[in-house]
């Protein structure tokens, strides 16, 4: 009859088994992750985030799904100075093919020249100075910065290329390896400021020989003081129990590593994480990190209470931890 009621699909349903939710918990600390290749920045956060099973997360800027190699990713408070390892110089190992260039300006790209390659190891050194300390690059079209809300890559792909302003970089370290007996292939080794396009670079430096070039393959070995030495991939993260998972996170004060230290006693701590500025003896700079007391008299460990700057003789607060994120390290 057609009043009758349906029943299949409500049958189908509860024969389905229920979705588990997983249960969210606050952790605080920095995952130095090793990034596999083909995952992208925000699917490998994602996947840890998810076996961590913590509450708030982020990375500290995109890795390219085709790069792998150290993407660190900050949990709870860390992310609240995420800022700084986005803003610090990266260093890269780049496999090169020489004599070949593609549009896309990587091995995934259509070839558009392929050349014959002939070097020599003064020449590459010549190549090589010049595009060492600050240089002009014009960025890709295939990347993700965006053009009037779209990223340039979805231009590029309706065949669509967009002028581009040239962007001022730092290439802090410059060096190349290559087998006299296999000319094409080059391995490049860079240490650069933020926003710096290692297959820009390359494009660039193939461009400057005479040859053309393009990447076939990108590791990051460190950003700031953080190394790739250091890191875990998703699959040993995966075969780890969950307290085995929650003691690769590293405290949030690794991002800060290379910042000076400030130590508070009990009465200027508690007025520190309010906001309030503090008389110090300490010279002006431009960041500090700042510890509180002791957490016990048993051990020297001081729990940070946020960062700073000092100016004209005051400790002036930039980014405080809540006193539960304080807590958390006791």
């Amino acid at each position: 009859m057609h009043n009758e009621p349906r029943t299949e699909g409500l049958q189908a349903a509860a024969a389905q088994p229920a979705r588990v939710k997983v249960a969210r918990r606050p952790l605080h600390g920095v995952l130095l992750l090793d990034k596999p290749l083909g995952l992208s920045s925000n699917q490998a956060l994602q996947k840890a985030k998810w076996l961590l099973r913590a509450e708030k997360a982020g990375h500290t800027g995109t890795l390219d799904p085709a790069a792998t190699g150290l993407l660190p990713l900050c949990f709870g408070a860390a992310t609240k100075f995420s800022q700084v390892s986005l803003d610090a110089d990266k260093v890269y190992e780049a496999q090169v093919r020489l004599g070949v260039t593609t549009d896309t300006g990587d091995a995934e790209g259509r070839v558009l020249r392929v050349t014959s390659v002939a070097l020599d190891r003064s020449r590459l050194d010549a190549v090589l100075d010049r595009f060492r300390g600050e240089i002009d690059q014009v960025p890709p079209m295939h990347s993700a910065l965006k053009h009037e809300g779209r990223p340039l890559y979805t231009y590029a792909r309706e065949g669509v290329t967009l002028d581009r302003a040239p962007r001022r970089v730092r290439i802090l370290a410059l060096e190349a390896s290559w087998d006299p007996l296999a000319p094409e292939h080059m391995t490049l080794r860079v240490r650069c400021s933020k926003g710096t396009y290692i297959r820009t670079l390359a494009q660039d430096i193939g461009a400057a020989l005479g040859c053309g070039a393009s990447l076939t393959a990108l590791r990051r070995l460190a950003s700031g003081p953080l190394s790739v030495d250091r890191a875990i991939t998703l699959e040993a993260l995966e075969r780890l129990d969950e307290p085995g998972r929650q003691a690769c996170l590293l405290p949030a004060d690794e991002l800060l590593h290379d910042w000076p230290a400030i130590e508070l006693e009990p009465s200027e701590a508690a007025r520190f994480i309010t906001g309030l500025r503090r008389r110090v003896s300490q010279a002006d700079c431009p960041a500090v990190r700042v510890y509180g007391p002791r957490v016990s008299q048993t051990t020297d460990r001081r729990p940070l209470l946020g960062s700073a700057h000092i100016r004209a003789g005051e400790l002036i607060p930039d980014r405080l931890l809540s006193p539960p994120e304080i807590q958390a390290q006791a």
